[in-house]
């Protein structure tokens, strides 16, 4: 499978773009080799500037849940185009889409629209320290909830992936109020409780997706979310990743524990620019211009990605067992490959939900971050190289979780476990 094609388009987007991407994790430094460069995707694949072809496990990092240009998602892209870009004026196209929004999740009663994940959590923990008058904020380690100055710490994703969870530029005065946790662990909770008083609020991906796929304990969120309720802060879900790809009516759904901010992505925009953030009456209307904490964007709400988020979200109501669906078949694909693995003599530990799933070449389970720096790195790279030479892109780094569109079939399933299975061997020479 050549790549010079790639190789060169990379050479010259160097010379241009900081490290030639426009998104760290995208440049396979943590896999090594040449990034490939995408002219299109059409349902399960990516095809690149080479003309090689791809079944597509990072589906654009999760929105893609009905896989590349769904028909109904483009028609509607198509015709919000023909009326025009942007207005920077209200439209009803917001309106249908936060009925949809609010009508799956309990915890929400209304709902604002920003236009990416990153600015809808800066703009979530601006209204909890409004709503609480208070200043410190909670973070788990290994969790990534943006590159805002003040989450950037102890961060997952691409911030770990290049091993700088504390970034450059970030002032120390951002960041003394933000206490760290340790995922799934009450304890370290309770000792940020026990160092202030000043605590907003909490905020934890319940289904991390940014150092692998990570689900907390349910246990470990009510005893959170009875820690919250004890000292008057604020709980905050942040779904922009896992929001309507682990279940339709997000985490709280299936742990039980209902948050009083939710942060919202990916799949709301159905592949365009979306973020969003929710909560009860009561915390919304300190938001600008009801109350006083400010937060605005030009393009929030655009109407074309207002069009996207609303098709991709009424399609996935009108099919609500397709989750159901795809969760079997990611089930079936980390137990084929565990599978794989354990037949070369390697580890992997698996989970899966809904249609995200993860895998770590790890001797245990995984339960936080610091399990998930026990991955052997090297043979996840050579396990992403050996699958992408086979045609399957997973995603470029080990903290990273995997997602599977309704375009994947349950043949292109089994065709992937059987090309795991020989790149493992080629590999360990099993």
């Amino acid at each position: 499978m050549g790549t010079q094609t790639s190789q060169k388009a990379f050479e010259e987007a160097q010379t241009l773009i900081p490290g030639g991407v426009n998104s760290p994790v995208r440049a396979f430094k943590s896999v090594g080799g040449t990034p490939i460069f995408i002219t299109e995707g059409e349902g399960a694949y990516l095809k690149d500037v080479d003309g090689n072809k791809y079944v597509d496990y990072v589906q654009s990092w999760g929105p893609l849940i009905f896989g590349h240009r769904d028909e109904s998602i483009e028609s509607a892209v198509i015709e919000a185009v023909k009326h025009g870009l942007s207005f920077g004026a209200p439209t009803v196209a917001e309106t249908e889409l936060a009925k949809l929004v609010v009508g799956l999740f309990d915890s929400i009663d209304k709902v604002r629209f920003v236009s990416s994940g990153t600015e809808a959590v800066m703009s979530a923990i601006r209204l909890a320290r409004g709503f609480t008058g208070r200043d410190d904020i909670v973070k788990f380690t290994g969790c990534y909830h943006g590159h805002s100055d003040s989450l950037l710490v102890e961060a997952g994703s691409g911030a770990a992936t290049f091993g700088s969870p504390s970034s450059p530029g970030v002032p120390a005065d951002f960041t003394k109020h933000t206490l760290l946790a340790e995922y799934n662990n009450i304890e370290s909770v309770k000792k940020c409780f026990a160092d202030s008083n000043n605590i907003a609020c909490v905020i934890i991906e319940p289904i991390a997706g940014n150092m692998g796929l990570v689900p907390a304990d349910k246990e470990f969120l009510h005893k959170l979310r009875e820690l919250c309720d004890a000292n008057g802060t604020l709980l905050i879900f942040d779904e922009v990743m896992s929001g309507f790809r682990a279940t339709l009516h997000g985490a709280e759904s299936i742990t039980g524990v209902k948050p009083d901010i939710v942060t919202l992505g990916k799949v709301i925009g159905g592949g365009m620019p979306v973020g969003a953030f929710g909560a009860r009456a009561e915390i919304m209307a300190k938001l600008s211009p009801e109350g006083p904490v400010y937060q605005a964007g030009t393009l929030s709400g655009n109407p074309v990605a207002m069009a996207a988020g609303y098709a991709a979200l009424t399609k996935l109501k009108q099919n609500a067992r397709v989750i159901e669906v795809l969760n079997a078949r990611a089930v079936r694909l980390v137990e084929g490959m565990k599978d794989a693995a354990a037949e070369c003599g390697v580890k992997m530990q698996i989970d899966t939900r809904g249609s995200m799933f993860g895998f770590f070449f790890n001797e245990n389970p995984v339960k936080n971050f610091a399990d998930a720096t026990k991955t052997d790195a090297e043979l996840f790279a050579k396990f992403h190289a050996g699958m992408l030479a086979e045609g399957y892109y997973f995603a470029c780094s080990l903290y990273e979780t995997g997602f599977i569109s309704t375009a994947v079939t349950d043949e292109m399933i089994e065709d992937t476990i059987k090309a795991a299975s020989k790149v493992l061997k080629e590999i360990t020479n099993g």
